[in-house]
């Protein structure tokens, strides 16, 4: 049997994919802070230590996939480090966690959401992003307190971005089996962009951000991209950060991407030697 584990998955963009893996016959297990199959913080070290035991406990150590939906937005009542924590080092080290129970199953999938504000939000503190991927994660929360939770957000998804792009291509996940991607949303229609508690400022700006669409995302929209990333159909897919924002990123960023890459010796040494 195919088991699935999806973090955030009581509510949002977690609570589709979780429903969506489930009517497809998956056996999908949810992990959030409540109301569903594993109770854990992922704030914390400890949280991510008890959230892996748990998720091996149920799945006798072995795991055909990971969805990371688990995240926290700019709201008022989050610092910048809580996003940090949450959104940066509660993704890698869960997946960090569960990498060998996912070489087990010998052809497995992970899938990290990171967001469409890494390449659309102007003034991410590179500084942050540099600290999470360093790994100190002490470091990296005083730094997102610093800054705030508005400019910590796509700092955070813009690390995790990297991230996966750093370790989808080595030995220890493509080279176990492993293909890890990641989904880059753009304003989907979660309590994360509409709730109550959501940073005055920042929803003054979502009143002007550009989407050609012409409308926010649905969750079910990005939950069907995910269950594509955890299907065989999706076999040459490695290292990938798929935008799926109606257009903003191809509207605000037309030829910055694909970018032309000019190699440095030590590149074309390290990636081409024999």
């Amino acid at each position: 049997m195919v088991n699935i584990v999806v973090t955030g998955a009581a509510s949002g963009i977690g609570a589709a994919t979780l429903d969506r893996l489930r009517t497809s016959g998956h056996d999908a297990i949810g992990v959030d802070l409540a109301g569903t199959d594993i109770t854990a913080d992922l704030a914390s070290i400890e949280g991510r230590q008890d959230a892996v035991a748990a998720v091996l406990d149920s799945t006798s150590g072995l795991v055909h996939g990971v969805v990371c939906c688990a995240g926290l937005g700019p709201l008022s009542s989050h610092s910048g480090g809580k996003l940090v924590a949450v959104n940066y080092f509660g993704a890698v080290n869960f997946l960090d966690g569960l990498r060998p129970a996912l070489a087990r199953a010998g052809q497995a999938y992970a899938v990290a959401i990171s967001s469409s504000s890494t390449s659309t939000q102007p003034g991410i503190p590179e500084k942050l992003v540099a600290a999470c991927l360093a790994g100190d994660e002490s470091a990296a929360v005083a730094l997102g307190d610093t800054v705030g939770a508005i400019p910590a957000y796509p700092a955070s998804k813009l690390a995790l971005a990297h991230w996966v792009r750093r370790s989808a291509v080595t030995a220890d996940w493509i080279g176990a089996g492993i293909r890890l991607n990641a989904i880059a949303p753009g304003m989907i229609d979660t309590p994360m962009t509409s709730g109550p508690d959501l940073d005055p400022g920042l929803a003054k700006a979502l009143d002007f951000y550009p989407v050609p669409l012409g409308r926010r995302g649905r969750p079910d929209e990005i939950a069907a991209l995910i269950e594509f990333l955890t299907g065989d159909t999706a076999s040459l897919l490695c290292g990938s950060v798929l935008f799926a924002d109606g257009g903003t990123d191809a509207l605000l960023r037309q030829t910055d991407w694909p970018s032309i890459w000019e190699p440095t010796p030590e590149d074309l040494t390290r990636h081409f030697a024999g």
